[in-house]
């Protein structure tokens, strides 16, 4: 895998054709049509937008729902039974008139069209020209006289076109539904998605969709993820919303932060790519082979690059291998396009059915890599997939390409069941099985983005605090009048550093209950595997000169013996002698020494069952 760290030459992500077909994807390449047909198309569009205002109305009228009074439910002035014919589109804005009653409602065709009387000279000509563009895609499947090849496109659109879950109806689809040119998104407004929606429904009738093909996707920047304030779980110690605002204001000033051409030593890693995609010098675009549709040139074209670049940084992987992933139309690739050619890709498999996507292969060209490409492609991938409700990676990665890998969230801890990918995958010889799973909270592609705004948040907070605890108090006085001694808490200021007081532990008053807890305890401490040092007074012979040293010996077994004669009055005192032994174990011993290790752990143990008895504070 290529990716921004310079990978040597790319790595495979290896992986193979699953056994069971995908369900139907949106990503194949289109259909273009024949050039006549083409030709005609453009002729038509062309005497359309010269065409007055009216006649435009009146053409978009026929395929618009009515939005009359009375909650009309008719959603198209042509009848909903499909002619046996294709329609004659070429004269059909000249029969009619806006005063005219709809065939399928009593209301007249201006009241099909009311919501388009204010639109823009520009979105009607854009919508005009996806009416055109339908109409002659209408035309064509009804042009097709093989009836298995055609009952293919109907069954296939009574999935894609009248399914509720059916991408097209997503705004990133319609703005792409253009017909025969790869989709890009400029910021303009979408058509309406009842005008679309009416439009087909009034074209198929309730048994014959429509044929509307899918095109190449154009990724477009990702748009901020919306959540409801009052769903988001409060933490304890949030910062108020309210301070992030107001420090936000002035992270988010242009005069704060300029954005320049130089990057920082402390960017993310694609942080060049996003300002390259803002910029418009490279793109990222889902593509895919089709076996039903006529090529688009422009596609195929893309496809072949891809099997270019795979085949120069993957050298270790067949042609042969290569070229047949990329072109099967169960494959979709993400490719990167720099100057109208492709630098890089992500070709990969989605199996809806079993929740995840299979990454075949991953590259960035030579010359193109250490600029954020490969994290910025994956970013990409992720949202695009987080969009299709497909929430988990897999992939083979080989010894070049576990690095990038783990750079991206993947790990060989995989949460996908293996019943659910064994037999979809192939397993090869040399490669780890990695994975990732997707948060469809994260806006990957803006991900650094907003942890480099967290940074900046969380650097302003610091200063205004730092600013509260240079405060300069008044000193204090009281000790000229005498005063001998005064409560920490009184000291002015001290509060605001962050100090509290320290809470005592409790004390038992109840000898019977004080005896219990400590036996309990003591117990704990003799029993854990670090306390064999400690059992018996240390002897004269095994460690001479001991005694010269440690002026207040003490082990485990005096103290069991102190604790049966009710020696322990107090929790101090107990706890007191607890502490001399392993005090008493490090002065002795130096640092190195197990002996050393083991009073540290079993201090530390020691301490926990403190706590967890309630003598001292959790």
């Amino acid at each position: 895998m290529a990716d921004s760290a310079g990978i040597q030459q790319g790595s495979p992500a290896i992986g193979a054709a699953g056994l069971v077909p995908a369900a139907p994807g949106a990503g194949g390449a289109e259909g273009s049509g024949a050039a006549g047909g083409s030709a005609r198309i453009a002729v038509k569009k062309a005497q359309l937008r010269s065409s007055p205002r009216p006649k435009k109305l009146e053409k978009l009228g026929v395929y618009s729902s009515c939005k009359a009074e009375g909650a009309c439910k008719c959603n198209g002035w042509k009848s909903q039974n499909p002619p046996p014919t294709p329609p004659q589109t070429d004269h059909q804005s000249n029969t009619v008139n806006l005063q005219e009653p709809c065939r399928s409602c009593s209301h007249t065709l201006g009241d099909h069209v009311t919501h388009l009387e204010n639109v823009s000279e520009e979105e009607m000509n854009r919508l005009l020209g996806i009416v055109l563009d339908v109409e002659y895609l209408y035309t064509c499947v009804h042009k097709e006289e093989d009836a298995d090849t055609k009952q293919v496109y109907f069954s296939l659109f009574k999935e894609e076109v009248y399914s509720n879950s059916s991408p097209i109806w997503s705004q990133e689809f319609l703005a792409g539904a253009t017909g025969g040119q790869i989709p890009i998104h400029t910021g303009n407004t979408h058509p309406p998605v009842d005008f679309l929606k009416a439009f087909i429904s009034s074209f198929s009738g309730a048994d014959h969709p429509v044929f509307v093909p899918v095109v190449g996707e154009k990724r477009k920047a990702s748009e901020p993820l919306h959540h409801e304030e009052n769903k988001r779980p409060r933490v304890v110690g949030d910062i108020p919303m309210d301070l992030v605002n107001e420090v936000m204001a002035t992270i988010t000033d242009p005069a704060a932060i300029p954005e320049t051409s130089l990057l920082s030593a402390h960017s993310a890693r694609d942080e060049a790519a996003r300002l390259e995609e803002r910029r418009g010098v490279i793109e990222f675009h889902v593509i895919g082979n089709s076996l039903n549709q006529k090529p688009n040139k422009r596609i195929l074209m893309w496809l072949v690059g891809l099997q270019n670049v795979f085949s120069h940084q993957l050298p270790r992987m067949p042609k042969e291998y290569i070229t047949r992933l990329v072109f099967d139309p169960k494959h979709k690739t993400l490719s990167l396009i720099k100057d109208g050619r492709v630098i890089g890709g992500i070709c990969f498999r989605m199996f809806p059915s079993q929740g995840f996507t299979e990454i075949v292969f991953c590259a960035v060209t030579s010359n193109e890599q250490v600029k954020g490409y490969g994290t910025h492609l994956m970013n990409h991938l992720k949202e695009y997939h987080i969009k299709h409700e497909i929430l988990n990676f897999l992939t083979y990665a080989d010894e070049y390409a576990i690095g990038y890998f783990k750079k991206q969230g993947f790990s060989k801890d995989i949460k996908v069941p293996k019943a659910k990918y064994v037999g979809y995958i192939k397993d090869y010889e040399g490669a780890t099985l990695m994975g990732c799973e997707l948060n469809p909270s994260i806006p990957y592609t803006e991900f650094s983005v907003i942890i480099k705004k967290q940074k900046e948040i969380i650097k302003k907070l610091i200063e205004r605090k730092q600013a509260q605890i240079r405060k300069v108090y008044p000193g204090l006085s009281c000790f000229k009048d005498g005063v001998r001694q005064i409560p920490i808490e009184s000291i002015p200021g001290i509060r605001e550093t962050g100090w509290k007081p320290v809470a005592k532990g409790k004390e038992l008053k109840d000898p019977d209950q004080l005896y219990s807890t400590l036996k309990t305890i003591l117990q704990h401490v003799k029993s854990h595997q670090n306390a064999w040092p400690f059992m018996e007074p240390v002897k004269k012979t095994e460690a001479p000169g001991y005694y010269q040293v440690i002026r207040f010996p003490m082990d485990l077994k005096t103290m069991s013996e102190r604790l049966k004669s009710r020696y322990y009055t107090t929790r101090k005192l107990f706890m007191a002698d607890m502490q001399r032994i392993f005090t008493n174990c490090r002065e002795y011993n130096p640092p190195e020494s197990e002996y050393y290790k083991c009073a540290n752990l079993l201090e530390k143990f020691f301490y926990t069952k403190i706590k967890e008895a309630g003598l001292m504070e959790k």
